[in-house]
């Protein structure tokens, strides 16, 4: 599909050095790019199986696993805060506005909702961007101050954690939301159910009935969710990254777009796509670890 764009790399290539590479088919050629694309489709497959996923389009030359190896954390760690952060606010959210039903707690967290949701990433970054970089000082690009080398480690570790809490406010407002609405309605269809009015009747407390028998049960939809939720994550750290200026791989997609780098682009998707597939088997064995009865099931199949 990115082929579908307009523009070619090669135009990028041959305006960078026109003096090394002498025209623009002899780029064309240099990098395959002269043949069809089911050829260059099917080239590229016979070196993924082998983990080889080329050299990028731009003038370093520089192999596309080496520039995502050094992106990958930053996006990692990135995702790694927001969904903890996510987690640790949305699912009390949800549980308490589940429990107290209609209450003034309930209407003020749907109205949360309805805001999280339609409010744009980009628009919300900039924002942020204006209020506290330009009237609180607050940094608003990047991961480190220029003189991060020379400053005292605790200075070194607070100057990093400043230049997270923009980016990662952003990144979990409208996850926040969504995983707090989520939890709520598991929460509401749990505790309807007739084992929890007997747990009640048996004369449990209400924390008890709350925490230990409908807060397992309720989980279970929002593991499916969070293993399905990481491309989404994903794709907002393009926006994330771009906007505040991190060097993870958002940012290098969009750069790589913007140049017709095609193996970075792909090999972008290679990783996403593995990380998804590596989410939803992790949510499926988390099942187990929450519901004991799958895994009943499952040995009664065998």
């Amino acid at each position: 599909m990115i082929h579908l764009a307009p523009g070619d790399p090669t135009e990028l290539i041959g305006s960078e050095d026109p003096t090394t590479i002498q025209s623009l088919e002899q780029v064309r050629k240099l990098y395959g790019l002269d043949q069809p694309l089911p050829v260059q489709y099917w080239n590229w497959l016979k070196r993924v199986v082998l983990l080889d996923f080329g050299r990028s389009f731009q003038p370093d030359g520089r192999p596309v696993i080496d520039k995502i190896a050094e992106r990958l954390p930053v996006t990692l760690l990135l995702n790694l805060i927001e969904m903890v952060i996510i987690l640790l606010i949305a699912i009390p959210i949800g549980v308490r506005s589940a429990t107290h039903q209609y209450s003034t707690f309930d209407k003020v967290t749907t109205l949360f909702v309805f805001i999280g949701f339609a409010t744009p990433d980009f628009w919300l970054a900039v924002l942020l961007q204006i209020l506290f970089g330009s009237q609180f000082g607050w940094p608003i690009s990047g991961l480190r101050h220029p003189m991060w080398e020379y400053l005292p480690f605790w200075r070194q570790q607070w100057d990093f954690i400043s230049h997270l809490i923009l980016p990662v406010t952003v990144a979990t407002f409208g996850g926040l939301a969504g995983f707090s609405r989520y939890m709520r309605q598991s929460m509401l269809e749990v505790i309807r159910q007739d084992y929890i009015q007997s747990a009640r009747a048996k004369g449990l407390d209400e924390r008890t009935v709350i925490g230990k028998h409908a807060l397992r049960n309720a989980l279970l939809p929002i593991v499916t969710i969070l293993g399905l939720s990481l491309p989404g994550l994903i794709g907002g750290s393009v926006i994330v990254e771009t906007i505040f200026a991190i060097p993870g791989m958002g940012q290098l997609m969009v750069q790589s777009v913007f140049a017709r780098d095609y193996p970075v682009i792909m090999g972008n998707l290679v990783i996403v796509a593995a990380l998804t597939l590596g989410a939803n088997l992790v949510a499926d064995l988390t099942y187990s670890a929450i519901d004991p009865r799958i895994r009943v099931s499952r040995r009664g199949r065998r």
